[in-house]
């Protein structure tokens, strides 16, 4: 791709400069896809930064809901807020990315949704798997409410592996028909075959003939040298 061409048509977008149609945008699937991702990740952050810490009735101290493990409440709120805040970025591109022209940059922008979505998917399965175990291992007494909020940010930690991973192949099939787009366009520029140098041109090296009034260095067969008298 050029770097300031008109990229009209290029990674999967409308032509650059098109009026914007918002039904037609929310019927997209990596849209549909990064809507969920993003409301999932607000319902596990919300349920773990609400009922996530909680504290024995004798004791004022909080304490994590998941074994008392206050790194799996810190992540699940970490990867849950920036997934959020990602979510809301990349669905901004996705509304001006018709709108760029220059291909170079829809391609870095379809890169980083690849890379950033193939990130966080594997980010959502160590938490899921994470609170899962931490969960297993919570005693029933420590519990006292906030169980249902356990659940839901382990379940919606679940979904969201299957939410990003649409991200992923949405993602990758925009940068592979940047990619085809890119190669049905590319003509390479074949050096022409140099001809003979001919200084006059017209005339025919075949009609060649041997200028006049050379001589050989042979001598005439039969020589006899002159006689002496």
């Amino acid at each position: 791709m050029e770097g300031g061409g008109g990229g009209g048509g290029a990674y999967g977008a409308a032509k650059a400069g098109g009026a914007f149609d918002l039904g037609r945008f929310v019927q997209q699937p990596q849209v549909l896809a990064r809507i969920a991702s993003a409301i999932f990740a607000l319902i596990v952050f919300s349920c773990l930064v609400g009922e996530g810490y909680t504290n024995r009735p004798n004791s004022s101290n909080l304490f994590c809901i998941f074994n008392h493990n206050e790194d799996a409440c810190r992540y699940g709120i970490g990867i849950g807020v920036l997934a959020f805040l990602a979510c809301i970025f990349f669905f901004m591109v996705d509304i001006y990315f018709p709108q760029i022209s220059n291909t170079t940059d829809r391609k870095y922008l379809v890169l980083a949704d690849l890379g950033f979505s193939g990130l966080w998917t594997f980010l959502w399965f160590v938490g899921f798997c994470f609170l899962t175990n931490q969960w297993a291992w919570t005693r029933a007494e420590d519990v006292h409410i906030g169980a249902d909020s356990a659940r839901a940010a382990i379940t919606f930690s679940f979904f969201s592996i299957f939410s990003w991973g649409l991200l992923i192949t949405f993602a990758y099939k925009r940068y592979k028909m940047g990619v085809e787009d890119f190669a049905h366009s590319y003509v390479d520029p074949s050096p022409e075959v140099p001809t003979p140098y001919s200084s006059y041109p017209n005339i025919s090296h075949d009609n060649y003939q041997q200028p006049p009034f050379t001589h050989t260095a042979e001598a005439p067969e039969g020589y006899q040298p002159p006689p002496v008298y």
